[in-house]
């Protein structure tokens, strides 16, 4: 085949690569609403795929060890839950049961001394609530009256005196009644609670029928989780069994002469996935660990509850982590401000052994990301996607990276004065060595 013909046939087969890129792009898109159990199952498999392969060493078949480790792993997420939610149900329950204390204790505490600190900063209002009855020190005010004072030839002048509201009424004439005394809105937690409770009685009496479709809606909600757990774990199964022609099906569409750049590149995305989510649901586990250790150790009521939270929140790097720290710090503060502050220090020194050892030793150096590109695809994800997006958001910025990193070191080895150059380095080059 001469030069030409070769160069056509290559354009051709780019040509041929794009449109059909393009159509699968669209067709994605399309049918994003569907795309969640796929992307769930991806992930499962990519995490699952090691245990499956140590399963397949021992000369078990594939699909064998695939069933092993999905009863391995679901057993033990079962025994946990099964260990684990009645403890957890049981201290939600004494946390609904307490909230009124903790309300009480939020309104006569917390809400003063936020009051006191804004006034002392000139930021709050001097004014307050009005009691049921008179204070001793109060000077009764001079209740309104009407003067009549004569005139000439019979008539009377009439005189208003006090504190009078004249206003206008309907069917001609005038109003004449006491002024009524007006201050400024205070924030008062009772009238707040009271008015919330009373707007939801309201509004269950009047959407009865609503509150049975939101029933319904819930129904409808834990099926279609069932569905789509069942779904998701057949999806990653099948990924598992044939993962050598899913990886050999997207290798061939690479040429040959490319293909040796082709695995690096692969080679380069697992290290950085492998640190981002294996990584980061094994920080997960010892997060969650320490935290109700340190919890239990405290007395911190609602600890199993708060430890949850802080392990699955985990997931979410930088923002899990404060949002997790808020209630438990705050179920400190109604026991006491010491509990608080072991707590926020407890919380702390797990974070400082999560970035100064977990992430080293687990995530390793090719699964660093810029803390700065982190709360990037943090922000960017949640927007377009919530909740889904901040969990996929850092794996995703991984993959860029990485293939940023790979395209970058190509296109480097080809420019002789930058092929010497460091490849993904966000340090400035070391300084020359001083002369003698």
């Amino acid at each position: 085949m001469s030069t030409d013909e070769t160069s056509a046939a290559r354009r051709r087969h780019r040509i041929f690569l794009g449109v059909t890129a393009a159509i699968a792009a669209a067709v994605l898109f399309a049918a994003h609403e569907v795309l969640l159990p796929f992307v769930l199952a991806i992930v499962i498999a990519y995490v699952l795929t090691p245990l499956v392969a140590w399963v397949e060493a021992r000369r078990v078949p594939r699909a064998a060890a695939i069933i092993v480790v999905y009863v391995i792993v679901l057993g033990a997420l079962g025994t946990f839950v099964r260990f684990t939610a009645p403890r957890v149900g049981h201290e939600l329950a004494n946390l609904r049961r307490e909230l009124p204390t903790i309300s009480q204790t939020v309104r006569t505490k917390w809400v003063p001394a936020v009051q006191q600190r804004l006034r002392s900063v000139g930021l709050g209002s001097d004014a307050q609530p009005a009691l049921s009855g008179p204070k001793p020190d109060d000077v009764a005010p001079e209740p309104p009256s009407l003067v009549a004072k004569p005139l000439a030839e019979g008539a009377f002048a009439v005189e208003l005196q006090g504190p009078i509201a004249i206003t206008p009424a309907k069917g001609g004439g005038y109003v004449v009644e006491p002024l009524k005394e007006t201050h400024e809105p205070t924030f008062d937690v009772d009238r707040m609670v009271a008015e919330f409770a009373g707007k939801s009685l309201t509004y269950a009496q009047h959407n009865a029928f609503e509150i049975v479709k939101i029933g319904r809606d819930i129904i409808a909600g834990v099926s279609r989780f069932v569905f789509v757990f069942g779904i998701t774990l057949m999806l990653a199964a099948y990924m598992m069994l044939t993962r050598e022609r899913i990886m050999g099906f997207f290798r061939s569409l690479v040429r040959p002469d490319t293909r040796t750049s082709y695995d690096e590149l692969l080679a380069r995305i697992d290290r950085g996935l492998a640190g981002v989510v294996r990584g980061q649901l094994i920080i997960c586990l010892v997060n969650g660990v320490l935290s109700a250790i340190g919890f239990a150790i405290v007395g911190l009521r609602y600890w199993p509850v708060l430890a949850l939270i802080a392990t699955v929140l985990s997931l979410i790097p930088i923002f899990g982590s404060i949002i997790s720290t808020i209630p438990a710090v705050a179920i400190g503060l109604t026991q006491s401000m010491g509990t608080a502050v072991f707590v926020l220090i407890w919380i702390v020194g797990i974070h400082q052994l999560e970035a100064n050892l977990l992430n080293p030793k687990i995530m390793g150096d090719a699964a660093k990301i810029h803390p700065v590109l982190v709360v990037f695809s943090l922000l960017v994800g949640e927007h377009f996607f919530h909740i889904t997006g901040a969990l996929l958001a850092v794996p995703v910025m991984s993959v860029a990276q990485s293939v940023f990193v790979h395209v970058r070191k190509r296109v480097q080895a080809q420019d002789p004065e930058m092929a010497h150059e460091p490849v993904g380095s966000m340090l400035p080059p070391p300084p020359p060595p001083a002369e003698d």
